[in-house]
């Protein structure tokens, strides 16, 4: 209510204004969101130039045929209609744009606890509203745009963003690829817990790296290692037989190509999960009231279906999981949350583990999560910055920005991911705010529920006495103290109370990299940042196996899968 409530006195805050954009839906194009940009720059479609950052193209968006809203054949976009990064149609400096419509298609979901939210279901694209198949565009048109202007901007959406299906960004088609089908094998699983949490049938995608010499050793099993991080069509980490293509993620692909399979490496099973999902490109891996029991189908179902098809161990000594930024998260949660599950966790650059630093935002003692205020000046909240401090996006701006995209949580952005998984869900089927979109107040009942679910120093805090000893010699994080987004904060917090840890007294490791952005992964102190990225896996693997081998129980397998 505190949102529409906002929304509203925005509308009616807005001047006259003449100029207005009128868009033509196809039959297809008549529940879902639409999302019209002006970008100066004409090089690349409009729609590729929107982001989070103060260099973004412009955009504005509306609700079509959905809570409430009905359809319609035309869609009008005026000065009431929410913008971002001006606000409003007004705020336009007359001039030459580029201007493009792009309408992402949501469908109703009929969940099991009765609720019907309408949402934008992943297309194999990893919810990408300006990529998804099926969303109806309009090719970009040159205009002179000028608000003392009565006349009327029309697009017509009158394009389609094709299929994946049979294409080389299909991950079925990729899995095919002779040069690596030896030992990259593709799973598509369908889970049973998330379809009956869906109402409707759900699948996870699951990407296996068999080790050198499986065929040739049928009796070795092996020990799993759990790849974490955001969506790709293919293996991640990148795993490829071409030479030099693909710039220094290919490079990386390449050389560890070459590791897995002239035995420089140990013997490993490594998994990789797609599990985009209605509100992200990623789960996080945890169950949730929003999102669903993405954590219950990974480690319940999914994981002991790949060991038993590629003759994992089975054992949670045998497995470890990795991962970086969403991935560090997702790989000390899992560590967390399956403590028996797990013999190690190597998370990196990790979204916020501790809500005191939600990024740059304190949810528990600052009142707005937008700005600062003193009796007589207040203070913006960065969001996003380069490693000397130069700020690049501002909470606020950040947050226009996914409303732009979707409301009630539908960005598919990463505001709205954390929220859809961390939040409880209200009476609509939807998350609930954790703080306003538009005016920035911190809902404070709603992080309690954060506290108590997901906050993973609080929750080692609070469970200490039977966690302590589960994640002995497991944890090992590593950040930037330059990270673009502010995670390196939180990662302190947790260093600092893990410190404070008696019985047992924690052996957790960090590493922090001076002045090292986002995505710092740690490693030797010479290392750059992209040295640093193009080897993990390979410095990873002989830990995590020498770790297991020697926190083995008695008479488990050390020996099978050391050839």
């Amino acid at each position: 209510m505190k949102k529409i409530v906002a929304a509203t006195l925005f509308a009616l805050s807005t001047s006259a204004f003449a100029q207005k954009i009128e868009v033509s839906l196809p039959a297809a194009a008549q529940h879902g969101h639409l999302v019209v940009v002006f970008a100066k720059d004409g090089k690349s479609e409009p729609r590729m130039q929107m982001d989070e950052q103060y260099r973004s193209a412009q955009g504005f968006g509306v609700d079509v045929g959905i809570d409430g809203i009905p359809s319609a054949k035309t869609v009008t976009v005026d000065a009431k209609t929410f913008g971002y990064p001006l606000r409003s149609l007004t705020d336009i400096p007359a001039g030459d744009y580029f201007v493009q419509g792009v309408f992402n298609v949501y469908e109703q979901f009929h969940l099991a606890n009765g609720k019907s939210p309408w949402l934008p279901p992943d297309k194999g694209e990893g919810q990408k509203w300006n990529r998804k198949p099926g969303n109806a565009y309009s090719k970009p048109v040159k205009v002179h745009f000028d608000g003392k202007a009565n006349s009327t901007i029309k697009l017509t959406l009158d394009q389609t963003i094709p299929e994946i299906k049979g294409t080389k960004q299909d991950p079925e088609v990729i899995a095919q690829d002779p040069a690596t089908s030896k030992w990259l094998k593709y799973m598509r699983f369908k889970s049973e817990k998330l379809s009956k949490f869906w109402g409707r049938d759900m699948y996870l995608g699951a990407w296996v790296l068999l080790p050198e010499g499986f065929d040739e050793h049928p009796d070795a099993h092996y020990p799993l290692v759990v790849w974490q991080g955001h969506y790709s069509a293919g293996m991640q980490p990148a795993f490829t037989a071409v030479v030099g293509g693909g710039g220094r993620r290919g490079d990386s692909g390449y050389r560890f190509f070459q590791d897995w399979t002239t035995g420089r490496l140990p013997r490993a099973i490594v998994l990789y999960v797609q599990n985009a999902n209605p509100y992200y490109d990623d789960s996080y891996d945890v169950d949730s009231a929003n999102v669903g029991p993405y954590g219950s189908a990974i480690n319940d179902e999914l994981i002991p279906a790949v060991e038993a098809k590629y003759r994992g161990i089975g054992a949670g000594w045998a497995r470890a999981t990795a991962g970086g930024s969403t991935g560090g998260w997702e790989a000390i949660a899992t560590q967390v949350f399956y403590p028996d599950g797990y013999n190690g966790t190597w998370g990196a650059c990790p979204d916020p583990v501790d809500f005191h630093a939600y990024q740059n935002i304190n949810l528990y003692d600052d009142p707005n999560a937008f700005f600062r205020h003193g009796d007589f000046g207040s203070v913006p909240v960065p969001a996003d910055r380069k490693p000397d401090g130069s700020i690049l996006a501002n909470t606020s701006d950040e947050f226009a920005f996914e409303y732009v995209l979707g409301t009630h949580g539908r960005s598919t952005e990463q505001w709205g991911i954390w929220q859809a998984v961390f939040s409880p869900q209200d009476k609509d089927g939807y998350p609930v705010d954790v703080l306003d979109p538009i005016t920035g107040e911190i809902h404070k009942d709603v992080v309690k529920y954060w506290q108590e679910h997901y906050d993973i120093n609080a929750i080692l805090k609070r469970d200490w006495s039977t966690l302590g000893p589960k994640v002995e010699g497991k944890m090992h994080i590593a950040v930037g103290d330059g990270d673009t987004y502010f995670l390196n904060n939180a990662v302190h917090l947790l260093d600092n109370q893990l410190k404070l840890t008696r019985n047992p007294r924690s052996d957790a490791e960090f590493q922090y990299g001076p002045g090292m952005p986002h995505c710092y992964t740690g490693g030797p102190s010479e290392y750059t940042m992209q040295q640093n990225n193009a080897n993990w896996i390979q410095r990873l693997l002989p830990l995590m196996t020498e770790h297991m081998k020697q926190t083995a129980p008695a008479g488990a397998d050390v020996k099978s899968w050391v050839y």
